[in-house]
């Protein structure tokens, strides 16, 4: 088994801070599937950015979520950064990286979370690899994120059969537990993924890893119909939406959410300066929030 490596580089000021903020933390956001729930309900469609912790660093992503918050996004995934991201592509790996050797490490990103999370509307969902969760252990770690202000955890590299020790750990801590599905998934194990994920279904719009993509591709729209013919829960389409056009046409296609994070990554962590990142980001998320009906 894999184990996570040592950040490198000079440890990030929240670190120090963690145990003081906890306590601070909101306890009346809304849960993933709440909010989910409650635009359906009003015909309104997620729209979910995603962010590397720590790309360039974790002040300016704290900064990052905020800007994400005020301009409407309805729930926030925020990935932590590790050195062997088997789902992530080239973009998102270089951020992790990136994040890694600033001093990003799992306890400096959660210090950071329960910081922020008082001013955030949006639900937060943590998008982690499973060894970082094993060092902690799985309890104490969904109890120290659920305490810092997440509402969810999204683990990518776990299948289905198992999920049972993390979802049991996430149903004690308060904490919903959101799968994916990919375009190889087989119907039937759709459907058991769609029973067994909460807050939404995570569908993977590409066979592969995350990235931007010119296009989505056309049998998307039909990997969204035939997850509606197995589960009622909202549906969230992600790996390669970059574009408002894209968005738009993942909503046309029948999706109830849409996800967005190579390219809000990209635009924050790859930016000369700290400040041209936060503004080219915000200028993308607002572009995509348009394109979504609302």
């Amino acid at each position: 088994m894999q184990v996570q490596r040592a950040a490198i580089g000079r440890p990030s000021a929240f670190a120090g801070r963690r145990m003081a903020v906890r306590a601070t933390a909101v306890t009346t956001r809304p849960s993933v599937s709440g909010r989910m729930a409650e635009l359906k309900a009003q015909k309104k469609i997620a729209f979910i950015p995603f962010l590397c912790a720590g790309d360039p660093d974790l002040e300016t992503t704290a900064v990052a979520l905020q800007k994400l918050d005020a301009l409407g996004a309805d729930v926030i995934e925020l990935g932590v950064p590790y050195s062997d991201p088997l789902a992530d592509g080239p973009v998102i790996h270089s951020a992790a990286t990136r994040a890694l050797q600033k001093g990003a490490t799992l306890d400096a990103v959660v210090a950071m979370v329960a910081e922020v999370s008082p001013q955030l509307k949006a639900p937060l969902v943590l998008f982690t690899y499973f060894n970082p969760i094993l060092r902690k252990g799985v309890d104490k770690f969904c109890q120290q994120i659920k305490e810092a202000g997440a509402s969810g955890l999204l683990v990518p590299d776990i299948p289905l059969e198992e999920t049972g020790t993390v979802r049991a750990a996430c149903e004690r801590a308060g904490l919903e537990l959101v799968l994916l599905v990919t375009p190889t998934t087989p119907k039937q194990r759709m459907a058991d993924i769609a029973r067994a994920s909460q807050g939404f279904v995570y569908l993977v719009s590409v066979t592969g890893v995350t990235g931007v993509q010119e296009r989505v591709q056309a049998r998307v729209e039909g990997l969204i119909d035939l997850l509606h013919s197995v589960t009622d829960k909202s549906i969230a389409v992600g790996f390669g939406v970059s574009r408002p056009e894209q968005a738009r046409q993942i909503v046309e296609w029948g999706a109830e959410g849409v996800i967005c994070g190579s390219a809000l990554v990209r635009a924050l962590g790859e930016a000369e300066t700290p400040a041209e990142g936060l503004a080219a980001m915000e200028q993308l998320a607002k572009s995509l929030r348009d394109a979504i009906p609302q």
